[in-house]
């Protein structure tokens, strides 16, 4: 049995506890050393934080024997990235489990949910899924959890493409990804009846489908045209990827909905029109759910100007305007977006990032070390979402979305999954100090004032900054749905 002491706990709106939390690799049990919880503006400066500890002096606690001094820091759950690509096996070139899921601890996530598509062989059958399982054995540093995929190549045999989703969803995974438009040979996108068909699908496993949202006939139209007339500038790009060709997108998935009534969830949602959609059906009962990232919640097509971060930020869909962040942020503080998830996806740049013509650059960025801090810093402590609304578009939403039941949240019978948070001390981002395969980002000198400073997976401390502590023994399991 352990202890942590000296913590503020997340409590209701902007409102912590005082604590402690005895544990062993579960929560067992949570002592809460003040009558009244702590309002944020009674500790939101390092000032007003050592006032408050000279007033409650008395419950200041000396370390014990297996108990950890959390110095009066932020403990919250370990989070959740439920979108990243770990690329293992296959694409171990450009990113790998065993540098990514400990980026993902040093980033005070313990659970990640990895995408179908870019592991060969995909995850579109049981076989594909013990050839991956296998494939991580002594790899993983966090826990994790796999989305399952249906490819358009898949429907050349719809029986045995039924089958393996059963199959797979008993095996549990947490739903399945599919795509609208792909560029990858391994995983096609669909053709709208082949969504609809897989829609129904998903609705009789009781799972929901993951749809990469963009319109295919309208990319690639023009793209043509586009590259016809020798334009390879990220204007084009964006211009190919733009505001319509989500919303047409999105829109179709919203009449799948309706008439399926199956759980759609739209990945890396980018526009206000996009989420005014999910909207849209929400308001109507309709099982219609989004994510967006942070790129997409930082940074607008302006940042493309800069040519330091340009090829760093290419992403499908691409950013957009200062009216689409703004709307995102609006979104998740109303609970219209589910989640933030990172769309974790990395490359080694100096290969893959660096061509002048844009539409061969790899559009991905490694962000599962970046989401904790960005969310608690531009996020929470800006004023846009309240702590509650943080862990929940960190951990909570997720946990439960996903039926990970023993994730997510600080409560008795939980794994004791931690993050401490530093909320008092600002950093600077610098890609030099990723813990990911690929060491680089758009996020370059950006200055952010919440910092992980030790992350518990199961009861064992992983990571510290402070000690500059890792673990040596990828202590990460593979969680099923439900």
């Amino acid at each position: 049995m352990k202890t942590i002491r000296n913590i503020f706990i997340p409590f209701k709106q902007n409102e912590l506890h005082l604590a402690s939390i005895r544990f062993s690799d579960r929560i067992e049990d949570i002592e809460i050393l003040l009558p009244e919880p702590v309002k944020w503006e009674e500790i939101a400066s390092e000032e007003k934080r050592a006032r408050f500890l000279r007033k409650i002096g008395n419950k200041v606690r000396p370390n014990g024997p297996k108990e950890f001094d959390g110095q009066f820091h932020l403990l919250i759950p370990g989070a959740i990235d439920p979108h990243v690509h770990f690329d293992t096996p296959g694409f171990e070139f450009r990113e790998d489990f065993d540098h990514a899921s400990l980026a993902a601890l040093w980033g005070g996530v313990t659970t990640i949910i990895d995408m179908p598509c870019t592991s060969v062989p995909p995850v579109t059958s049981l076989t594909n899924m013990q050839i991956k399982l296998q494939a991580l054995q002594n790899r993983a540093f966090c826990d994790y959890a796999f989305w399952g995929g249906v490819s358009g190549t898949d429907f050349s045999d719809p029986q045995s493409l039924r089958q393996n989703m059963e199959d797979l969803v008993h095996a549990g995974v947490v739903g399945f990804k599919a795509y609208l438009i792909s560029g990858m040979e391994e995983f096609t996108d669909l053709q709208p009846e082949q969504m609809a068909q897989t829609a129904r699908w998903t609705k009789e496993l009781g799972v929901p489908l993951a749809v990469h949202a963009e319109d295919k006939e309208l990319v690639t139209q023009r793209r043509r045209q586009f590259q016809k007339q020798g334009r390879n500038d990220w204007q084009a790009y964006c211009e190919a990827r733009d505001i319509l060709a989500e919303k047409a997108a999105v829109n179709f998935m919203h009449s799948i909905v309706k008439g399926t009534q199956s759980a759609v969830h739209i990945v890396h949602l980018s526009s206000s029109k996009g989420l005014n959609i999910v909207r849209k059906a929400q308001r109507n009962g309709l099982p219609m759910t989004a994510e967006t990232c942070p790129h997409y919640l930082f940074f607008t097509q302006k940042d493309f100007e800069r040519e330091n971060i340009r090829n760093y930020l290419k992403t499908a869909p691409p950013v957009k305007f200062a009216e689409d962040r703004e709307a995102l942020w609006q979104g998740l503080a109303d609970g219209s977006l589910a989640f933030v998830t990172t769309d974790h996806a990395g490359c080694d740049p100096q290969k893959e990032k660096t061509s002048t013509n844009f539409w061969q650059v790899y559009g991905g960025i490694p962000g599962v070390e970046h989401r904790v801090p960005f969310i608690l810093s531009e996020g929470f402590l800006k004023g846009r979402l309240t702590l509650e609304q943080s862990i929940n578009v960190l951990a909570t939403n997720a946990a439960k979305f996903y039926r990970l039941s023993q994730k997510g949240a600080l409560q008795r019978g939980k794994d004791a999954d931690f993050a401490l948070i530093d909320l008092w001390h600002p950093w600077t981002v610098k890609a030099k100090q990723m813990h990911s395969k690929g060491k680089y980002t758009p996020f370059e000198g950006v200055q952010w004032s919440a910092r992980v400073l030790q992350t518990f997976l199961r009861g064992t401390l992983v990571t510290d900054a402070q000690t500059k502590f890792q673990t040596s023994v990828p202590l990460g399991k593979f969680i099923g749905r439900g």
